[in-house]
Order: structure tokens, then C-alpha cells, then sequence
């Protein structure tokens, strides 16, 4: 397996750009791996760990899955080819997919939340993609709740040392 950090700071595999308000605004149905088309100095940029794809969301464009909004900062390496740091970027995956994708879509209330960037094994960039339905407001404070709860249950777990 590939060390996780090579001398320069640089990423090999792991993640390199997340959406944790993703999970928390969306309650999450199905997710899918993608491909990323990216450019060189985009994937330099992306090993760093500088980008973002908080505001960044999935949609269609001619029959094709498209990142719309995500931030890749320049890469200040000295690379002469410049690129627009918040370009639409097209998704790969297959036919089969984008058409469930899209169906999913169709429907109401449902929409395509990018979770992750992250590398694979062989060094590939790939989006965590998810099929979100929206949540409301007191589906977000149930989720807190619960949350809070497993937390306060693993330390009264960790604190009674495991006898009743």
C-alpha cells in the first residue's frame, strides 16, 4: 500500500476535500464512486488538500454528470497552465448509473450531494457522490439528539470500564 504522506505534503491516497454538512442537511439514500475529469495541475492542487466542495453540488448537463461549484485553488508550483478554480467538472461514470442518477432525481425533494473527494489505491481522484433526500428542521435537531446520545453512551460505557 502507498504511504500516506509523501515528503512534499502531498496526498497519495485519503481524502483530500470534504462536504460534512452534506450528511447533516441531507438524510442520504445511495451513494456512488466517480471519476473526476481533471487537468493536471488541478489534480497537484487537489493532492494538497486545499479544496472544497461545500457549496458545490451534482447536476446534469446533455445526458452527462457534471460538479458544479466546486473550488480547486491554482496550484502555485510554477506550472505555467492556469485553470478557473471553480470550472464545472465532468463526472465519470457509467451509462447505466447516470441514467438511475437521473431517474432518482426526477423525483421530488431528491438530489445529488457531493460527499467527498478522495484518492484510491492506484492514486485516482474520485467523488463520493450521494443521492440526498432534504431534511427538515426538526429532522436536523433528531439527528443532533442522537448523535449527542451515542456520544454520551461510549463515555458512561468508557467510564464504568464495561461492569454493571
Amino acid at each position: 500500500m502507498a504511504p500516506k504522506n509523501k515528503g512534499s505534503g502531498m496526498i497519495s491516497t485519503g481524502i483530500a476535500a470534504q462536504n460534512r454538512k452534506g450528511r447533516f442537511n441531507y438524510t442520504i439514500v445511495d451513494t456512488v464512486e466517480a471519476g473526476l475529469v481533471l487537468k493536471g495541475p488541478e489534480v497537484k492542487s487537489l493532492r494538497m488538500g486545499r479544496a472544497t466542495i461545500n457549496e458545490a453540488y451534482a447536476g446534469e448537463r446533455n445526458g452527462e454528470i457534471w460538479l458544479i461549484n466546486s473550488y480547486i485553488p491554482e496550484y502555485q508550483g510554477g506550472v505555467l497552465s492556469r485553470f478557473e478554480p471553480r470550472a464545472p467538472r465532468k463526472l465519470l461514470l457509467h451509462k447505466k448509473q447516470v441514467d438511475k442518477l437521473l431517474g432518482e432525481v426526477a423525483r421530488d425533494g431528491v438530489t445529488l450531494v457531493p460527499l467527498d473527494i478522495h484518492f484510491n489505491n492506484r492514486g485516482l481522484a474520485k467523488l463520493t457522490l450521494g443521492v440526498g433526500e432534504g431534511r427538515k428542521k426538526a429532522d436536523k435537531r433528531q439527528a443532533i439528539a442522537d448523535r449527542d446520545w451515542q456520544r454520551d453512551k461510549a463515555r458512561l460505557i468508557r467510564n464504568k470500564g464495561g461492569d454493571y
